[in-house]
Formats: C-alpha cells, sequence, structure tokens
C-alpha cells in the first residue's frame, strides 16, 4: 500500500498570476515566450510532421496543473495512429464538449504521450509537487503532447519519477505501463495478492505493453507465457516470461493447443486473434480476456458519435454476453491517466521488479526518422526520444 501522502497528488505554488481579461494564468518567471516543438497542422502521412521552433510557451489555466520541461518523451502506436487523424472526432469532442471552436481547430497539435523530466511552475491548488521535482507522467490523448520543451500536466497524472532510472529511461514506461495496469488490474482485477500460481497469456509480448505485462506478472507471481516474433525471444525471456511462443514457426493456435489452460489473457493484437483466444481460457472459473483493440474510436470517426457510440455498446454487449454463456469474461481496456498508479509502478521500478525496454534513442531532430520506425512495426519495447541527448 502507498503512504497516505502519496495520495495528496498536489504540491506548492509557483510565482503566478490571474489575468481577470484573458482567464489565464499567466508565468512570472520565464523570459522567453516561444519553444521548440514538433507538430502537426493536417492529418496525414510522416510528412506532416514539422518542428516549430515559435511555439508559444504552455501556460497553466487551471490551479491544479503543472508545467514540466521536457527531458525525454517516447513514442506510441496510438501517436502514428493520430497523426493520421485516428481517434479524432472523440478527442476533439473531448477537447471541446460544446462544440465552441471551429472545426480544425486542434492544430498546430503535439503528439507524444509520455514524459520524464523537471516540474517548472505549479498551480495555486497544487501541493504535492514543487519546482525542481523530477517527475513522469502520461499524458491523456486529447491534451497537447510532449514532443516540446515544456508541457502542461494536471497534477493528478503526475508521479515523482523512480530513482532509479534517468530521465531517458523512466520516459519509456509510463503509458504503456498506465495501459497495461488498466488491463490487467483495473479491468481484469489482478493484483499482488491473487495472482500467485495463475497462468497468465499475453499476445504481442514483445511491445511496449507487453514487455511491461510481462514483468508486472512475475512481480506479482503469476505464470507467464508470452506470444511473439523468434528474434523477440530472447528478450522476453529476459523479462522472466516462462513459455515463448513463436507467431511466425507456425500456427498460434496450434501452439497453445499443448499447453494447460489460461486464467488471464491480454490481447495486444486484436483481429483475427479474437476469433481463437478465449478458446484457451478456464471456463466456468472466472477466467477473463482482455483486448485493447477496440472499435471504439474507429466507430466514432467512420459513423459519427451518436450511431458510433451506438455501435460500440451493441458490439460490446453482444460479445460480452456471447463468451460469458461460455463460462469466460470477454472485456475491453483503454489508457487511464493516474499519477497514483504511477507511484505504485515507480515502487516496482525502484525494487527492481520492473526496468524499461528501450528499442531505440533518437534526438529531438530526428523525431520524423523514430515515427517511421514505430510505423514498420517489430519494435521490442519502446522508442524514446531524448531532448538533451544522452542516455
Amino acid at each position: 500500500m502507498l503512504p497516505p501522502a502519496l495520495l495528496l497528488r498536489r504540491s506548492a505554488p509557483a510565482r503566478l498570476l490571474l489575468d481577470p481579461g484573458c482567464a489565464r494564468w499567466l508565468s512570472l518567471s520565464c523570459p522567453r515566450q516561444v519553444m521548440p516543438a514538433w507538430v502537426i497542422n493536417c492529418y496525414g502521412q510522416n510528412n506532416v510532421l514539422q518542428l516549430a521552433s515559435n511555439m508559444m510557451l504552455p501556460f497553466i489555466r487551471l490551479p491544479n496543473e503543472v508545467i514540466i520541461r521536457v527531458h525525454a518523451a517516447s513514442l506510441n502506436p496510438i501517436d502514428v495512429n493520430m497523426r493520421s487523424g485516428y481517434g479524432a472526432t472523440a478527442l476533439n469532442i473531448r477537447r471541446d464538449p460544446l462544440k465552441i471552436k471551429t472545426t480544425g481547430d486542434e492544430f498546430p497539435l503535439t503528439l507524444g504521450r509520455d514524459v520524464s523530466g523537471v516540474v517548472m511552475e505549479c498551480g495555486l491548488s497544487v501541493s504535492y509537487f514543487k519546482p525542481g521535482d523530477e517527475v513522469w507522467a502520461a499524458i491523456p490523448p486529447w491534451k497537447q503532447g510532449t514532443l516540446s520543451e515544456f508541457v502542461v500536466a494536471s497534477g493528478n497524472e503526475v508521479s515523482f519519477k523512480p530513482k532509479s532510472l534517468c530521465h531517458t529511461e523512466a520516459a519509456a514506461l509510463p503509458y504503456v505501463g498506465l495501459t497495461a495496469w488498466s488491463a490487467m488490474n483495473q479491468i481484469g482485477g489482478l493484483n499482488q495478492n491473487n495472482c500467485a500460481g495463475k497462468r497468465i497469456l499475453i499476445l504481442g509480448a514483445s511491445g511496449g505493453v507487453g514487455t511491461f505485462a510481462i514483468q508486472l506478472m512475475k512481480a506479482w507471481g503469476a505464470h507467464v507465457t508470452a506470444v511473439c516474433s523468434r528474434d523477440a525471444k530472447s528478450v522476453v525471456t529476459k523479462l522472466g516470461a516462462d513459455d515463448v511462443i513463436d507467431y511466425k514457426s507456425g500456427d498460434t493456435e496450434e501452439q497453445l493447443k499443448p499447453l494447460p489452460l489460461f486464467d488471464f489473457i491480454l490481447d495486444n493484437v486484436g483481429g483475427s486473434t479474437e476469433k481463437w483466444a478465449l478458446n484457451f481460457l478456464k471456463r466456468w472459473s472466472g477466467a477473463t480476456y482482455v483486448t485493447l483493440v477496440t472499435p471504439f474510436l474507429l466507430n466514432m470517426d467512420r459513423l459519427g458519435v451518436a450511431d458510433g457510440m451506438l455501435q460500440t455498446g451493441i458490439t460490446m454487449g453482444t460479445k460480452a454476453v456471447k463468451h460469458l454463456c461460455k463460462g469466460v469474461h470477454y472485456r475491453w481496456a483503454f489508457f487511464t491517466p493516474s499519477g497514483v498508479f504511477l507511484d505504485e509502478i515507480a515502487q516496482l521500478v525502484d525494487s527492481g521488479k520492473i526496468r524499461p525496454v528501450i528499442d531505440e534513442v533518437f534526438s529531438f531532430s530526428e523525431v520524423p526518422k523514430a515515427f517511421l520506425k514505430v510505423e514498420q512495426g517489430h519494435v521490442h519495447g519502446k522508442i524514446v526520444i531524448s531532448l538533451f541527448n544522452k542516455i
């Protein structure tokens, strides 16, 4: 359990002034007005990424926000998808629920979800952090991202960076860690007290979420079977996977048949895997399948808000009831920003139970190259962007 103080999620105020005329918080401590950031001004392929050197410095709009100077960030598949416009309908509703702004007002849009850096300023109601604190966070996708010199985050999204990691290492974990935590703990009901002896199957085990999930389950005492390609076998084995299935060496379904059934399946792949994966769960035992590949955002992009939500609800309900009748649970999971969960992850990191898995580190000037590598797939762990070009 976390100490009570870790649940406060607040910090000491910095020098801030409320400007009633424009209803925003103005920083008094930084003489500069602009910063560099990688932005997009329209959706498309990699050529829409632009390095803007004159982006306005972010400011604190709400008293519970903090400004973080970014030392390192990292890329996730969602960044590539958002660059192409995936999820724009739902995310724009979240950005502007009253539809006050005009179409395309989200631009220029800064991508990037992970950040490890230093607190520069704090809103007046923040008492848990102070300027100079080293922190990490995962910024929700409806907010301006972390591929910039500074970023604004809500105080309850931020956590103290693990002391055992440098910023470049720490930036590899928040988004994938919180996504896996949401799927396995919040949706799947797994925790350190009930995992001992349970059999866990992870599909797509060599990516960012998969490599984190392996370590989390091993830290909690579970038996882990990982499905990945042959070239990732050594990576997932070093992370603690008990059995490794190479999906390129033969039919994955056939390779799983000789193994005992599972208590929990985490699916990072989606597609055809959903047609057969649930057959490998123990029936009528509370066994659960959780997928991170859902049609929620796609339905809203394709059908609009109302029809998209309706179609999503029907799909989810139909699948849940269908599989419940067969004795297994079917669930969807999504990334959930949470500083409190990052506190718990930081404890696991500092105790040596979880470590970042980094495929490659790129400099800030190489962001388009980093996007291409993520887009090509088969990344083992995470792609990290270092604003200080060191690890």
